[in-house]
This record gives structure tokens, C-alpha cells and sequence, in this order.
């Protein structure tokens, strides 16, 4: 059974996993911006997306642009957990990942690093 839970409430989850980010990496970010969405229409399933040009791989032509996008998809995070603290670990998963890959970080190693 899926857990329920206020979309106020989600979003003060991604929220305090952003905060969770070493100062260096959020000092760092560039551009983007992380947004709570309900799901993924082309893909229901997935629990967060990366919309954008990685850091290390903009060149001295980027510029002028609308901020990459970090989305965290709530429904899917809800239906995969039981409790509310595996609510609290999925999306401060999810948060990371998607922002390792703003830092150009490959899923192969967001996986191995424990962040997959």
C-alpha cells in the first residue's frame, strides 16, 4: 500500500535532502532548478529526471539559457515505500542522483557510489 502523504509535506522532504548536500556541491550548482511533479508522463515509473546540459559538459558557448531542471516525481516515490522513513530515503536518493548527474555523474557510477 502506498504511503500518503501532503504535497506540502513532499516537498519539504526534497527540500531537506537539498539541504543534506555538502556545501562545496550546493555552492556549485549552476542554473537548475528542482521542481516536485506528480509523475513522468513518458515514463510513470521513474522517480526523478535530469533536463539539462551536466556542468561538465557546458563550454564557453553556454549562456542564455533557462535553468536546467531537476524533477523529483512524487507518485512514483509514494507508491514504491511503506513508511514515511522510506519516503525520507528514497527521495534523498533520488535528490542526489539527479543532482550528481547536473555534475555530469553517470548512473553506472551514481549506482556504485550507493546512489543508484
Amino acid at each position: 500500500m502506498p504511503v500518503e502523504m501532503t504535497q506540502q509535506r513532499f516537498e519539504e522532504l526534497v527540500s531537506e535532502a537539498l539541504d543534506e548536500l555538502p556545501p562545496e556541491f550546493a555552492d556549485a550548482m549552476d542554473n537548475v532548478v528542482v521542481l516536485v511533479e506528480e509523475f513522468n508522463e513518458e515514463s510513470p515509473t521513474i522517480l526523478g529526471l535530469y533536463h539539462g546540459v551536466a556542468l561538465t559538459e557546458r563550454t564557453h558557448e553556454y549562456g542564455g539559457v533557462l535553468p536546467d531542471r531537476i524533477s523529483i516525481y512524487r507518485r512514483p516515490l509514494l507508491e514504491m515505500c511503506d513508511t514515511e522513513e522510506d519516503v525520507v530515503e528514497e527521495v534523498l536518493i533520488t535528490v542526489i542522483h539527479e543532482v550528481g548527474h547536473h555534475f555530469g555523474i553517470d548512473d553506472a557510477r551514481l549506482h556504485e557510489l550507493g546512489w543508484g
